[in-house]
């Protein structure tokens, strides 16, 4: 019953759960959290090296975005140069196993959805 109720919210446009999901389903949020996990505690160099196809732009949206939702945390040292580095906070952590299921079903189900791509664009 619970769950019937969830999914029937997530259908309101200004449904917090919603709105969740897609900062954290997007390509750079999964991939910037899988880095994190890899590589516990990382500076914005490293993780734009070790995420090579992402923007300097796209990457610091991205750590925004996961630490104002409590996924990341950012520490900053008071030096000079100033050193900043990320990881992944409890609530990003508690999060892994979720991506992790999520991984496994693509993996999965890979080559029968590149099939069928293929097959659906030739009747294109």
């Amino acid at each position: 019953m619970e769950a019937d109720k969830l999914k029937d919210e997530i259908f309101i446009q200004n449904c917090p759960i919603r709105n969740i999901l897609s900062r954290i389903s997007d390509k750079w949020s999964i991939l910037t959290i899988f880095t994190l996990e890899q590589i516990p505690v990382m500076r914005f160099g490293e993780l734009q090296r070790t995420i090579p196809d992402i923007s300097q732009k796209m990457l610091t949206v991205t750590l925004r975005t996961l630490e104002q939702d409590g996924i990341v945390k950012r520490q900053v040292y008071a030096q000079i140069p100033p050193k900043v580095e990320y990881s992944l906070t409890p609530r990003g952590l508690s999060l892994l196993p979720h991506l992790n299921s999520l991984i496994y079903w693509a993996k999965d189900q890979m080559d029968s959805i590149m099939k069928d791509r293929k097959r659906n664009e030739s009747k294109d």
